[in-house]
């Protein structure tokens, strides 16, 4: 009797992976198993092998978008070092600069304003970013007011700019971005 070998089931790590790039191009509504699974290219018979349902891949995709987004910038700011501009700057690129974090970021902002659960993790990681921050800012700032204010401003540039439709007097965002930055974090220029 010959040996039957069965197809590869598609890993728990691409539903989650694909999961996000639905999430980030049509919101959570978009994020449907059947159409998961047409992506992919597979039954979704091989999805419940590692999900009981679409709830619970929601709450995985969140969980990956909440490591990647907070302990894996943290682990990689540190691993990199530098001082603490530097680690600032660093972070805020990870995370808001990139094609991958960033709308997923954005389309999680625009879910938990619909949704408590999400609103709550949210808030979980907006907190250690604004800690980082806090963190970083105390470094050069003993005034805790201005350190919350730094914090703030920095993290409300680095999430808002996203949204601005307004130009900037013959400027580029990104030369204006630089600038803030730079006044931000009382770098000389």
């Amino acid at each position: 009797m010959g040996h039957i070998v069965g197809a590869a089931r598609t890993p728990r790590g691409a539903w989650i992976e694909e999961g996000l790039r639905v999430l980030a191009d049509g919101g959570p509504a978009a994020v449907r198993v059947e159409a998961l699974a047409k992506r992919l290219g597979v039954t979704k018979g091989g999805f419940y092998g590692y999900f009981a349902d679409r709830e619970a891949l929601l709450d995985a995709m969140l969980d990956t978008w909440e490591r990647e987004c907070t302990d894996d910038v943290i682990a990689r700011v540190e691993r990199e070092g530098g001082d603490p501009r530097s680690k600032a700057t660093l972070a805020g690129k990870l995370t808001f600069s990139d094609d991958r974090l960033l709308p997923i970021d954005l389309a999680v902002r625009d879910w938990a304003r619909r949704d408590e659960s999400v609103a709550a993790r949210l808030r979980r990681v907006d907190d250690r970013r604004m800690d980082l921050l806090r963190e970083m800012f105390a470094t050069f700032c003993e005034d805790p007011d201005e350190i919350e204010a730094r914090s703030l401003i920095a993290f409300c540039v680095a999430i808002g700019h996203h949204s601005l439709a307004a130009g900037h007097g013959g400027r580029t965002r990104t030369e204006v971005l630089m600038r803030a930055g730079d006044l931000i974090l009382r770098r000389e220029g």
